[in-house]
């Protein structure tokens, strides 16, 4: 692309952000490294979430990336000439785990290249990075979540272009990046590549349902440790904020946006387990108590921006606590990562993009929850 997203971090807020990153990443290695049934749980959870998430958002990044850099592929010049075709590919876009896809076409509707339906389909459309947890943990779900979400991006896109004709573009010419440049691939890069292999096979091996505790006579355990704290260190010394820049080599861009969606996994991880553990409180229980409106909280949950309340929604439904309903809500109507840039440029278009969604994601929630309540539950 020619026209991406102007996002740099200034010199000041990178160094608060490593400062703040910092901190996270002591506490998670003293939450670790505490004696008894915390720490032991702590750790557990990590490897858990390192093989059963992590390793698979490394491995599709590289596949996706990778593509990318041998063919030599210009989405937003593809977008621009696809005409008629525009919305179907941005809810496409949309649609591919993680934000990339999503943020592509959100740059391409400010430098002018797609209309306000493109917009309204790839937002409506997109899980963000839950979708990289949900792919990993219930595929069956997401053999339904994501064609659903694709349909429902579609189908509002091409209703806002018939309907809605006010655009709110404010042209942005020129080249810009969505992230500083990092440059060289750095060794902890390739070694992130190198820990993700053995972990991806584990991880493969337990969706087959078979389990592998070694890997050429290694436990996992301290493979799996070894990888999650690299990636914290990764994304605890990064500059960038969350999406890297397309310029970077495939290896760098994993590394860093792996360990970033890493970190609100851990956290949805803990979060939960730490509540049901220690918290003394039946949090299966507590949700029953207001069943109905489950599928219109994951909705409202799906208007902040960002992806760990949307990670946290998903670990909820992987754990039975919410119905299939509310995941299916909240992933038509989250915008992901994808929101912020969108905000930064277009205020406006961003919102009425979200209020967009929110009519198909309720329709979709409450038709599971009345005509098929027990469904991938």
């Amino acid at each position: 692309m020619t026209d991406t997203i102007s996002a740099p971090v200034p010199a000041e807020r990178r160094g608060l952000f490593r400062r703040n990153r910092l901190i996270v990443v002591l506490i998670l290695a003293a939450l670790a490294a505490w004696p008894g049934q915390l720490g032991e749980l702590t750790r557990s959870l990590m490897v858990d979430a390192y093989v059963q998430v992590s390793v698979f958002v490394a491995a599709t990044l590289m596949l996706f990336y990778g593509a990318e850099r041998l063919f030599k592929f210009d989405i937003g010049a593809s977008l621009k000439n696809a005409r008629g075709a525009q919305v179907p590919l941005a809810a496409l876009l949309g649609t591919t785990p993680g934000c990339g896809g999503a943020v592509v076409v959100v740059a391409a509707y400010s430098s002018g290249n797609v209309g306000f339906g493109a917009v309204v389909a790839t937002l409506t459309a997109t899980m963000g990075d839950a979708a990289f947890l949900l792919i990993a943990t219930r595929p069956d779900a997401a053999a339904v979540v994501l064609p659903m979400s694709l349909v429902a991006g579609i189908l509002s896109g091409w209703i806002v272009d018939r309907f809605h004709s006010h655009e709110y573009r404010e042209i942005n010419h020129g080249a810009c990046e969505i992230a500083p440049l990092i440059g060289r691939t750095h060794p902890t890069y390739w070694a992130y590549l190198a820990l993700a292999i053995p972990g991806l096979i584990v991880g493969g091996a337990q969706l087959g349902q078979v389990e592998i505790s070694h890997i050429l006579g290694v436990p996992i355990l301290p493979i799996a440790l070894a990888g999650t704290f690299l990636g914290l260190f990764i994304w605890s010394s990064s500059i960038l904020a969350a999406m890297t820049n397309t310029k970077d080599a495939p290896v760098t861009r994993m590394a860093e946006e792996t360990s970033f969606i890493s970190v609100w996994v851990i956290g949805a991880y803990l979060a939960y387990d730490y509540v049901a553990q220690f918290g003394g409180i039946d949090i299966g229980l507590l949700f029953q108590t207001v069943a109905p409106l489950l599928p219109l909280m994951g909705v409202l949950i799906g208007f902040i921006p960002g992806c760990g309340p949307q990670v946290l929604v998903t670990t909820l439904y992987i754990n039975g606590v919410i119905p299939f309903a509310a995941v299916m809500g909240n992933a038509i109507s989250n915008d992901g990562d994808a929101l912020f840039p969108a905000i930064a440029l277009n205020p406006r278009a961003a919102m009425m993009a979200t209020v967009y969604s929110a009519l198909p994601a309720l329709i979709v929630a409450y038709t599971f929850q009345f005509l098929a309540p027990g469904f991938m539950n």
